[in-house]
């Protein structure tokens, strides 16, 4: 049963439930009208939506990695400089309408630091000088040696994207030689346009890069041999609340095992680089890789050494009291040590207590010989 009711001049239908309550009978008009304001609201809010996450993961990325929004900038600004040969036609007509090939080049060569770039661009003029060369000398010994070698000729050079397009031009020897110097021209537009941005506007130099990964590998590397000496000897009644989780310090080395491959490419890299910051031309790259080699054999212990931190078969609690003292004075004089040849690489100076801190290391390693000398056959019953 349904009832009128007057509120505030307007009025109000409501319909009794079996329950004895009731409720408002709202008309079919209001609800078409709410259901249309939700559906035009939902066609704005969408795509509104995806934009603002789309710039907020943008934004996010940024933060976190600058370097690939660099890059990114860099690669943008050379296309679009080089796409100026494509839409003006003054620009157009002076390459012979082989715009194209320069914006191919761009997109191929330019990579995200400086040696990358610098390689691939020698690679790819390289590649077009000898094809090119190829080319013209298979033309002009199929046009002298008669129709009896011609068809060979043609046929070996078949295989070669260049000498097709060099080739099809047949015996027209005045277009052919235009054709390659166009080809050149866009392809050296491209080249230059690529070296010339990726060296002076933000510049991310291979070698930097990989000089900074040694100097973190070794500030990795100390305090992973630090944390597992200390995870293992620790007192397990002790409870440090304050002190970030250890695990963390601890599985720094794996990262040092993990960056050969980035090492190797690096340093290929940094070869073709020119003389930039600190360091100057024919700088000895190689002994970066001979620094991560040795860092990862050490490395290697400390994974060793960690296994036995998490091994279920643990040494009695007495050796571990009685080696606790020489160990602990091991690894942190190490420790300081690895810290000491990552300050000198940072700062590429020469360290002025390294010799000192080589010493105590000695005199540490005699200490644990000498506990080693003393082992306990059986825990020592306090007095």
């Amino acid at each position: 049963m349904a009832k009128e009711k007057e509120v505030s001049g307007k009025l109000e239908w409501r319909v009794n439930e079996p329950d004895g309550t009731s409720r408002v009978l709202v008309p079919e008009s209001e609800l078409g009208h709410k259901a249309w304001l939700l559906w035009l609201k939902g066609l704005f809010y969408r795509p509104i939506s995806k934009i603002w996450r789309f710039l907020d993961k943008s934004w996010n990325l940024g933060v976190a990695e600058p370097q690939k929004v660099i890059h990114g900038a860099k690669v943008g600004l050379a296309l679009l400089i080089v796409s100026i040969f494509y839409y003006n036609q003054n620009l157009y007509d002076g390459v012979g309408g082989y715009a194209t090939w320069a914006i191919m080049t761009v997109v191929v060569v330019f990579e995200s630091n400086v040696g990358a770039t610098l390689s691939k661009c020698i690679n790819r003029a390289t590649g077009t000088f000898l094809a090119g060369s190829l080319a013209l000398g298979v033309q002009w010994i199929a046009c002298k040696s008669g129709e009896t070698f011609k068809p060979i000729i043609i046929g070996i050079s078949v295989f070669i994207l260049a000498w097709l397009q060099f080739l099809a031009i047949e015996n027209q020897v005045d277009k052919l030689f235009a054709f390659a110097s166009q080809r050149f021209s866009t392809i050296a537009v491209g080249i230059s346009l690529c070296i010339i941005i990726s060296m002076l506007f933000c510049p991310i130099w291979a070698g930097s890069e990989l000089h900074n990964l040694i100097v973190r590998n070794l500030e990795k590397l100390a305090d992973s041999l630090e944390g597992s000496v200390a995870e293992y000897f620790k007192d397990d009644k002790t409870v440090l609340g304050n002190e970030e989780d250890p695990s963390i310090r601890i599985e720094g080395y794996k990262c040092v095992l993990n960056s050969k491959a980035t090492e190797d490419v690096m340093a290929n890299f940094a070869r073709w680089e020119p003389a930039h910051g600190l360091f100057n031309f024919r700088h000895p790259w190689k002994q970066y890789l001979m620094i991560g080699a040795s860092m990862r054999n050490c490395a290697y212990c400390i994974e060793a050494l960690n296994s036995c931190v998490n091994s279920e078969i643990q040494a009695p609690d007495y050796l571990k009291k009685h080696f606790s003292n020489a160990c602990m004075i091991l690894s942190s004089n190490s420790s300081e040590v690895l810290r000491e040849l990552a300050y000198t690489m940072k700062t590429m100076t020469k360290s002025s207590k390294i010799d000192f801190l080589v010493e105590e290391i000695n005199l540490a390693v005699l200490e644990l010989q000498d506990s080693l000398k003393s082992v306990p056959n059986s825990p020592i019953e306090p007095t």
